[in-house]
C-alpha cells in the first residue's frame, strides 16, 4: 500500500461511525492526522519556518529578565524593590584578588602589580579603586573597585557594566603567569554563572541527544522511526524557547525558564510521538492501510496525547496561583512547550509518517528490527501480571507499602532557600570568593534594614538607625558595630543599613535574630519616625520568606492542579471512579518523589555519586514544580494504559484480559517513553547547580515509580478490585463530551 492513498477522498461507509468504522474522521485529533497527511510538505515547511523563526526573532527582540526583587517574597522583597527602585550615590562593586601561586606574596610585588591594574582600569568605566590591602598571613592583597552605573534611567544593572573591567583584569594576569589576579562582585558573578551554566546545557544536551536516540533505535529498530520523535521533540524545544523569548519582551522571564523548557520539552516531545508513530506502526503491522492506520492512531493515540497535553498544561498553570515573577515564567514555558509538543505530535508527526509511508521502518537495524517485531504483548509483562490479576488486593497492599516506604522521608523534608555555600565548587567564580573569604575572613553575615521616608527626616531616620544598631549590639545575638555604615539615596527618601550577625545565614540562630530584628528592634526604634516604612531583607529574610510563602500556597495550587486534572480525566473516561484512582496515584508517585529527594539531598551517602555537598535541606521551590509537573506527566502514562484497556472491555472483552492485554500490549512503547524520560531527568542531575540536581532526581524516580509500582502492582490490582463498575457510564455525565477514543 502506497503513500498515495492519503490523497484519495475520504470514504463514508453505511453504519455506525467509531471503532469499527474508522475510515471517517471525526475528532479533533482525527482530522489534524488527514489534513496533515495531504499537506505533508506545507505542514513540514510550515513547521520547519515557525521554528525558525520563532527561535530567530528571540534575539531581535529586547526581552526582559526577572530582577533580584521578583525572586522574592514577603518583607524581604519590599526591603529589595526599595533598594531597587531608589538610586544611591554607588556603583557597582568588585573585589580584585591578588595571591602568589608559590606561597607568600612579596608586598612590593602585590603593590606594583596593583597600581598596574588602576592603569589597566583607566577608561573602562572604573570610578574608584580602593587599595591595596594586604591579609594577614602576606599571602594576598585586595582592590575594592567601584564601576559607574549611570544615572537616573540610564542607570545599568552590574552585569552590564562589568565587561571591560574583566578584559583589563585578565590583561593584567596573563602578564603576570606567577601570580593569580581574579575578580570577583554581583557583576562578575553573574557574568560567570551566565558562562557556566551554558557549558553545562552544552554537555547535558551532548549526553542526552544521543542517549535518546539509542532507546528509540532500540524500541523501533529503524532509524526513520526513531528520528521522527527526537527530531519533533528537538524542533518543539526551539519553538518553545523561541516564543518564550517573544513573550519576554511583554513580561519578564527567568534564566531557569530555557532549562525547564528544554528538560521538559525533550523529554514530552519525544513521549508523544513516540506513542503516534509506535500506534500507527502497529495499526500498519495489522494489514490496515495507510490511510487507516493514521485515523485509528489519531483517533487512538492522538486523542491521548490532546488529553495528556491539557493534563499537563492545566498543572503547570498551578504556579500562577504563587503570585511569583520566577513561577509565572516557569508556569508559561511549561505550558507553551508542551502546547508545541502536542500541536506538533497532531501534524507534523502525521505528516512525516504519510511522507515516508513504509519507508518509516528503514533503515532497519537487523537485531534491533527483529526484536521490534516481536509479540505484541510482552511476555515478561504477562509473566508480571498473572499474579498481580489473581490476588489483586495482596497485590495492592504490597504495593502501597512499598510506596509508603518511599514517602515517609517526606516527614522530614526541610524546605529552604539555596545560600553561597551551595553554589557549585566547579564553578571558577565560587572557588575566587572562596579563596577570598580564606585570605579576608570577614565578621560573618548580615541582615539589610531599608527605610522610606519624607526626605525632610532623613537626618531622624539616620540617627533612628544608628539607635537600631547599638540595641542590635547590646543583645549579644549580633556583631557590635560602633560606627554603622548608613546610606542614603540621592533623593534622600530611601535610607540602608547592614546589621551583622556572627552564625551563618541559613542557621536557625540566624533566623532567631531575623525574627528579634522584624519583631522588636526595629519597631521600637523606627516607629517614632512619621509617616516612615520599613523593611527588613537579606539572605535569612530571603530563604524564610520564600519558604514561607510557598507553604502557605502549596494547598491552594495543589487543590486547582487536582481538581482540574480530575475533570480532565472525568472527561476523557466519563467515569468518576476512573478519574479518582488515576488522581489518586498520581498523588501516591508525587510523594514517593517528595520522600526520595529527602533522602538523597538532606543526607550526605548520595554526594558523591551525583557530585554535591549535602545541604542538609530540599530548595523551597522544586517541590512546588515537581508537584504542577509530576501531576501531568504521571497522567501521561494512565492516559495511554487505560485507554488501551478501554479498547477491548468496550468490545465485550473480559476485564482480567482487558486489564492484561492494556498494559502487556502497551509495555514497550509505554517502557521506550518513560525510559527517554528518566534518561533526559537524570541527565540534567548531573548538572552543577543544586536545583537542577533536585529537580532532575525528583522527576526521574517519579517516573520511575509509575511504571514500576504504579503500572505493575497498584493500576491492575485497583482496577481488579473495583471490576467493571468504573468502565460503566453514570447517566448524568452520558451528555459529558468525551475526549478520549471511543
Amino acid at each position: 500500500m502506497g503513500v498515495k492513498e492519503i490523497n484519495q477522498p475520504l470514504p463514508r461507509p453505511p453504519g455506525l461511525v467509531g471503532e469499527g468504522n474508522p475510515a471517517v474522521p471525526r475528532g479533533l485529533a482525527e482530522r489534524l492526522a488527514m489534513w496533515s497527511a495531504r499537506r505533508r510538505v506545507l505542514v513540514l515547511v510550515l513547521w520547519l519556518l515557525l521554528t525558525l523563526t520563532a527561535y530567530a526573532s528571540s534575539f531581535l527582540v529586547p526581552g526582559t529578565a526577572i530582577q533580584d526583587a521578583d525572586y522574592l517574597d514577603g518583607e524581604s522583597a519590599v526591603a529589595e524593590r526599595a533598594v531597587d527602585t531608589a538610586e544611591f550615590d554607588e556603583g557597582a562593586m568588585e573585589t580584585v584578588l591578588i595571591q602568589s601561586r608559590s606561597g607568600t606574596l612579596d608586598r612590593s610585588t602585590g603593590t606594583a602589580v596593583a597600581e598596574e591594574l588602576k592603569r589597566a582600569y583607566g577608561g573602562v568605566g572604573v570610578l574608584t579603586v580602593r587599595g591595596p590591602n594586604f591579609s594577614t598571613d602576606n599571602r594576598s592583597a585586595m582592590l575594592s573597585v567601584e564601576l559607574d552605573r549611570g544615572r537616573g534611567e540610564d542607570r545599568k544593572e552590574p552585569i552590564e557594566v562589568v565587561e571591560p573591567m574583566l578584559d583589563a583584569t585578565a590583561s593584567v594576569q596573563k602578564a603576570h603567569g606567577d601570580l593569580r589576579i581574579e575578580q570577583i562582585g554581583a557583576g562578575s558573578i553573574r557574568k560567570d554563572f551566565s558562562i557556566q551554566d551554558a557549558k553545562d546545557f552544552r554537555r547535558a544536551e551532548l549526553i542526552s541527544i544521543p542517549i535518546t536516540l539509542v532507546i528509540l533505535l532500540i524500541a523501533f529498530g529503524a532509524l526513520a522511526a526513531a528520528g521522527i520523535p527526537l527530531l519533533l521533540g528537538l524542533t518543539a524545544v526551539g519553538a518553545a524557547l523561541g516564543i518564550s523569548g517573544l513573550v519576554s519582551a511583554l513580561v519578564p522571564i527567568s534564566p531557569f525558564q530555557s532549562s525547564l523548557v528544554m528538560l521538559l520539552g525533550l523529554a514530552v516531545g519525544v513521549d508523544y510521538s513516540l506513542f503516534y508513530v509506535r500506534r500507527q506502526r502497529e495499526e500498519r503491522a495489522a494489514g490496515r492501510s495507510l490511510h487507516e492506520a493514521l485515523l485509528r492512531t489519531a483517533a487512538t493515540s492522538g486523542r491521548a496525547i490532546i488529553v495528556s497535553g491539557v493534563a499537563v498544561a492545566i498543572a503547570a498553570a498551578g504556579m500562577y496561583f504563587t503570585n511569583s515573577a520566577l513561577f509565572d515564567s516557569l508556569a508559561t514555558g511549561t505550558i507553551l512547550v508542551v502546547l508545541m509538543a502536542v500541536l506538533g505530535s497532531l501534524t507534523v508527526v502525521p505528516a512525516m509518517l504519510a511522507l515516508l509511508g513504509d519507508k518509516v521502518n528503514s533503515p532497519r537495524i537487523p537485531l534491533l528490527w527483529r526484536r521490534s517485531q516481536a509479540a505484541s504483548e510482552s511476555r515478561i509483562w504477562n509473566t508480571i501480571l498473572r499474579p498481580v490479576l489473581k490476588s489483586p488486593s495482596l497485590t495492592v497492599l504490597l504495593g502501597l507499602v512499598l510506596i509508603g516506604l518511599m514517602t515517609a522521608p517526606v516527614a522530614g523534608m526541610k524546605l529552604q532557600m539555596p545560600t553561597d555555600d551551595q553554589l557549585p565548587k566547579s564553578y571558577p567564580i565560587v572557588q575566587t570568593r572562596d579563596r577570598l573569604v580564606a585570605a579576608f575572613p570577614g565578621e560573618g553575615s548580615s541582615h539589610t534594614v531599608v527605610v522610606e521616608a519624607d526626605p525632610a527626616s532623613a537626618e531622624q531616620v539616620r540617627t533612628a538607625m544608628a539607635d537600631l544598631m547599638a540595641r542590635a549590639g547590646a543583645t549579644g545575638q549580633f556583631s557590635a558595630v560602633d560606627d554603622p555604615r548608613i546610606t542614603t539615596s540621592v533623593d534622600g527618601r530611601t535610607t540602608r543599613m547592614f546589621v551583622p550577625f556572627p552564625q551563618r545565614v541559613d542557621s536557625p540562630e540566624a533566623e532567631q535574630t531575623l525574627q528579634l530584628l522584624r519583631t522588636e528592634l526595629a519597631p521600637a526604634a523606627l516607629g517614632g519616625i512619621p509617616g516612615a516604612t520599613w523593611a527588613v531583607g537579606g539572605s535569612t529574610a530571603f530563604s524564610s520568606d520564600v519558604s514561607s510563602a510557598l507553604r502557605e500556597r502549596l494547598p491552594l495550587i495543589a487543590g486547582f492542579v487536582l481538581l482540574l486534572s480530575l475533570i480532565v480525566m472525568l472527561l476523557a473516561f466519563r467515569s468518576i471512579i476512573i478519574a479518582a484512582v488515576t488522581t489518586v496515584l498520581n498523588i501516591l508517585s508525587v510523594a514517593a518523589s517528595f520522600g526520595i529527594l529527602t533522602l538523597v539531598f538532606q543526607n550526605t551517602w548520595a554526594e558523591d555519586l551525583l557530585g554535591f555537598d549535602s545541604s542538609g535541606f530540599v530548595v523551597a521551590w522544586i517541590p512546588v514544580i515537581l508537584f504542577v509537573v509530576l501531576i501531568g506527566l504521571s497522567m501521561d502514562y494512565n492516559v495511554f494504559i487505560l485507554s488501551r484497556i478501554r479498547e477491548p472491555l468496550h468490545r465485550g472483552a473480559d476485564l482480567r484480559d482487558s486489564v492484561r492485554h492494556g498494559i502487556a500490549s502497551s509495555a514497550g512503547v509505554v517502557t521506550s517513553a518513560a525510559m527517554v524520560m528518566v534518561a533526559v531527568f537524570a541527565v540534567f542531575a548531573t548538572l552543577s547547580t543544586l536545583e537542577m540536581k533536585q529537580l532532575g532526581v525528583g522527576l526521574a524516580i517519579a517516573i520511575l515509580v509509575d511504571i514500576t509500582i504504579i503500572r505493575a502492582l497498584l493500576l491492575p490490582g485497583i482496577l481488579m478490585m473495583l471490576g467493571k463498575a468504573p468502565w460503566k457510564e453514570h447517566k448524568a455525565l452520558r451528555r459529558v463530551p468525551s475526549v478520549a477514543h471511543e
